[in-house]
């Protein structure tokens, strides 16, 4: 029996869409949808690597595998959430009338639960930089673009991209009060808005551009072997000029080098490998050549570029796969299972953290990474011979229900 395809943001089956020639193909698109989830569980694992592996400055294979992992896993999740945007308002087109209005109520009541159950798992204290509120700030911030096409959303998507990593630097500089050109500190009332906005690990003014990228591709066509090719071809180009440009940029630009070097992240790490790995850690501020660097979280220009890259190459080899290797679909079960419910699996594994007492994050022995996977992939295995939906996308579907009531 084939796993049903579900969406982490609406709780209910993914929808499908046909090929362009107007002439649906039930394999592709059956495949189609479980690559999606594939991504997604990829992604979950990914989450897991970058926060109970082994800390990736400890080199060797394993430290590679691990860094592959840090800061793009979330880029993928941001990229999925326009999946999830385009999929409640309309695959094919947008909805409009009584229909369209109930889609954007589902979206404002999901984006609302999400921002109280990351707000809510943050205040727990758990050493996880949550994701989850960031995620249903995008999902505000980003409907009003829902009833455009694919070429406006990417123009858009690549505009952000250029603009706000720079707005983003000049707002940190200018909250910054003891830095020269800082002017105003901020109220603490404000902090949770200012943390979602500018200042958190996955500040909104340099992620809505994974968001909407995501929202672009999913208004494409990706069983049509043309589209699947010209995003492969997009995606590797955009992961090419994101790192390889941070790397030419460090080494061509007089003196950026030596600049990132002597600001050398917040963690002190070597500039050798800021174009494109979270060990020479996150942006000080201290020097503008940091807006050169292509680290996974430093939210820049060439960063934005470079994981948006990634995103989309491991969403189309996901589909390529699945396509491809049915034998994959058998293989591939337990991850694709944990896709289906990855905001349970997510929630699972803040909650295992905290539960654990885990504080230094990353550097767990490969063990405890490993039960990590095990544990999420039986859960998720288990459940799903009982049940349709994960424990929170049930719940999540449910909290939207009201959205029927408008009118």
């Amino acid at each position: 029996m084939t796993q049903n395809a579900v969406d982490p943001a609406t709780g209910k089956p993914a929808a499908v869409s046909p090929h362009t020639s107007g002439t649906p193909s039930p394999g592709a698109s059956t495949g189609r949808l479980i690559g999606v989830d594939l991504a997604r569980g990829l992604a979950v694992f990914g989450m897991y690597a970058a926060h109970v592996g082994p800390d990736p400055s400890e080199g060797g294979a394993v430290g590679f595998v691990m860094e592959l992992s840090h800061g793009r896993a979330s880029a993928l999740f941001a990229f999925l959430a326009g999946f999830s945007i385009i999929l409640i308002t309309g695959r094919h087109a947008p909805k409009t009338g009584r229909a369209g209005r109930q889609a954007v109520a589902k979206v404002v009541i999901r984006a609302l639960v999400l921002l109280v159950v990351g707000t809510g798992l943050t205040l727990t204290g758990t050493a996880v930089e949550v994701i989850l509120a960031f995620y249903g700030l995008y999902f505000l911030l980003v409907l009003p673009l829902y009833r455009l096409g694919a070429r406006p959303l990417a123009i858009i998507a690549g505009a952000a991209a250029l603009v706000l990593p720079q707005i983003l630097y000049v707002v940190h500089r200018a909250l910054d009060a003891d830095e020269p050109g800082g002017i105003w500190t901020w109220p603490a009332d404000a902090d949770g808005l200012l943390s979602l906005l500018f200042t958190g690990s996955y500040p909104a003014l340099t992620w809505i551009p994974f968001v909407v990228a995501g929202m672009a591709v999913a208004r494409l066509d990706p069983a049509a072997t043309a589209v699947r090719l010209r995003l492969a071809l997009t995606g590797a180009g955009l992961a090419v000029l994101g790192y390889g440009g941070s790397w030419l940029a460090l080494h061509l630009v007089p003196g950026a080098l030596a600049a990132v070097a002597e600001s050398g992240g917040e963690d002190g790490g070597s500039a050798a490998s800021a174009w494109w790995s979270d060990t020479w850690g996150y942006p000080s501020g201290d020097s503008p050549a940091e807006l050169l660097v292509a680290a996974p979280h430093s939210e820049t220009t060439l960063s934005i570029v470079g994981n948006s890259g990634v995103a989309v190459l491991v969403l189309i080899a996901c589909l390529a796969a699945v396509d491809a290797f049915p034998r994959l679909h058998r293989l591939a079960r337990p991850v694709i299972t944990v896709g289906t419910m990855s905001l349970t699996a997510y929630v699972l594994h803040v909650v295992g953290i905290q539960a654990l007492g885990i504080e230094e994050l990353p550097g767990s022995p490969p063990h405890v990474l490993l039960g990590f996977l095990v544990a999420v992939t039986v859960f998720a295995t288990l459940w799903s011979r009982f049940f349709r939906r994960g424990p929170l996308e049930w719940l999540l579907g449910k909290a939207a229900e009201p959205a029927r009531l408008v009118r």
